[in-house]
């Protein structure tokens, strides 16, 4: 079969971002829930190589090396973006009703909205999934603050931080759970080569996407 036209859609500090992002949260899932404890209760300290994820002190340690991790990926994506002024991922007025009209598309075959380069519902789960790792991180650095000497916090304010900390852990889990969903749809699925190689089908791109084709086009053609 002919080799496909691939056009460029991610640059690598994009994948770079969304993997360390990806990876840090599943660890931070992991051993947050190793220190509730569940995997005694479980025994997924039985299987083959995991006898360590009742061991509090180390799940501690991991999460607070990824915490770290995923502050740097964090930090790294909003000043990245802020100096190339790339805000394509920022949500827009008219996000819900687009979202609504191309999930009723992809449903039953109709006729989807002219698209940018993303879709309104990745901005929508880009807006979502960012404000809870935003809350994790905050809640999360008040938690570790507390142990330090000299810094006390009212019981309130702990209570109010492990428990929203907590609370955006279970929502950022049906974020992703949802993120992931999307790709059950056959139209989404050729997205998914994007986030491994930074490029997607050129015909799918000026099929699906549009708005974001032609101007990247044009913009080429002015140079």
């Amino acid at each position: 079969m002919p080799k496909k036209d691939k056009i460029k859609r991610h640059s690598w500090p994009v994948l770079f971002v969304h993997w360390t992002v990806a990876f840090s949260t599943f660890m931070l899932i992991f051993s947050g829930f190793g220190q509730m404890p569940l995997y005694k209760r479980y025994m997924v300290d039985k299987l083959p190589g995991l006898s360590w994820t009742v061991n509090y002190e180390i799940t501690l340690i991991i999460h607070y090396i990824f915490a770290a991790l995923l502050i740097f990926a964090v930090a790294f994506h909003i000043v990245f973006h802020s100096i190339k002024k790339e805000f394509d991922i920022i949500p827009r007025r008219g996000d819900l009703k687009e979202s609504y009209q191309i999930i009723k598309a992809m449903i039953s075959g109709g006729k989807e909205p002219e698209n940018d380069k993303y879709l309104a519902e990745q901005r929508i789960a880009y807006a979502y999934i960012g404000i809870m790792l935003i809350i994790l991180i905050v809640t999360g650095v008040v938690k570790v603050i507390k142990n330090l000497p000299n810094v006390t916090f009212s019981t309130e304010t702990l209570i109010v931080a492990a428990t929203l900390h907590n609370l955006t852990a279970f929502l950022l889990i049906a974020g992703i759970i949802g993120h992931l969903a999307a790709f059950i749809f056959k139209a989404n699925r050729p997205l998914l080569e994007g986030m491994f190689t930074g490029k997607i089908d050129r015909e799918y791109a000026k099929n699906r996407h549009s708005v974001w084709y032609k101007r990247i086009t044009q913009s080429k053609n002015e140079r």
